[in-house]
């Protein structure tokens, strides 16, 4: 198996939608790398869980566990809002924080089951408003496609994320510098902090491997220490990509370039095939 890279950073994101955690190690499990997106915000006014796309507000937000959560265990979590002010998730005050961040009655969840269905029911009160709300996600201008929303699981139609999981699709992202290369030498003046781009593993390629790379591992598996995982699909970008967190300026000329030379795409979601742990500085090698 050809190496391609060693992992450089690792990710994880307590709360959906709001800045994570770097790791120098974590367990990866079925569910993607433990104690990922176990809360969500919902907006009690709507009746459904809610994510950065549709209230950006929640990216200028950080979190972080109290103390390391036990894989199958949704461990307490703290969040930083913008202001500086702190607030644990079973701090009482917290609805009323979320709700005056993000405009609307808000309140904070952990993951529920999956026969818990109708906690996982999207908001359509009809079919055109919803088809409104998902093409503004995308942000796309004038000219520019939509993602092909066919590439998506069916089940996401009527559901905020797979039933279980607050996972918009595969449950591990991944992104290589050789990809942040090459958007960067498209447009320089754009700041392609790996932030942006929420992954859990950032790859950095070995020399001589460059360009979008990940788009050429689609159905083949990456093998990183013990761990076995499947590259499903390559991650077509929203607007996310653009908004403003921590130092991060808000900047559409990122998702522009994205969608121009990236054919909307950049990095590659995955599925965790054989669970273990891995480490910054693991190899990361590519099955023939």
């Amino acid at each position: 198996m050809p190496l391609i890279g060693h992992v450089k950073e690792l990710w994880r994101y307590p709360v959906k939608s709001m800045q994570g955690t770097p790791l120098t190690d974590c367990l990866l499990t079925e569910r993607g790398v433990a104690g990922d997106r176990c809360w969500a915000m919902r907006d009690e006014n709507r009746q459904e869980v809610q994510w950065g796309k549709m209230y950006p507000q929640l990216m200028l937000c950080s979190a972080r566990y109290r103390s390391e959560p036990q894989p199958g265990e949704v461990a307490a979590v703290e969040i930083t809002f913008p202001d500086g002010a702190t607030l644990g998730s079973d701090d009482p005050g917290l609805p009323d924080k979320l709700s005056t961040l993000c405009g609307t009655r808000a309140t904070l969840w952990p993951l529920q089951a999956a026969s818990n269905r109708e906690f996982y029911k999207r908001y359509k009160p009809d079919p055109a408003q919803w088809a409104r709300e998902i093409s503004a996600a995308f942000a796309r201008e004038p000219g520019e496609p939509e993602p092909d929303f066919a590439q998506f699981p069916e089940v996401l139609v009527d559901y905020v994320a797979v039933p279980g999981t607050f996972f918009d699709n595969e449950e591990l992202h991944l992104i290589t510098t050789a990809s942040l290369a090459a958007m960067r030498a498209k447009n320089p003046a754009a700041r392609w902090d790996i932030r942006r781009f929420r992954p859990n593993l950032f790859i950095e390629t070995v020399p001589g491997v460059d360009g979008l790379v990940e788009q050429n591992w689609l159905q083949r598996r990456l093998v990183i220490g013990e761990a076995e995982l499947e590259i499903a699909a390559p991650t077509p970008r929203c607007g996310m990509t653009t908004r403003p967190q921590a130092d991060l300026p808000f900047d559409k000329t990122v998702l522009r370039t994205i969608v121009r030379e990236g054919a909307q795409n950049l990095g590659v979601g995955a599925h965790v095939k054989v669970p273990s742990r891995v480490r910054c500085g693991d190899a990361v090698l590519l099955t023939d």
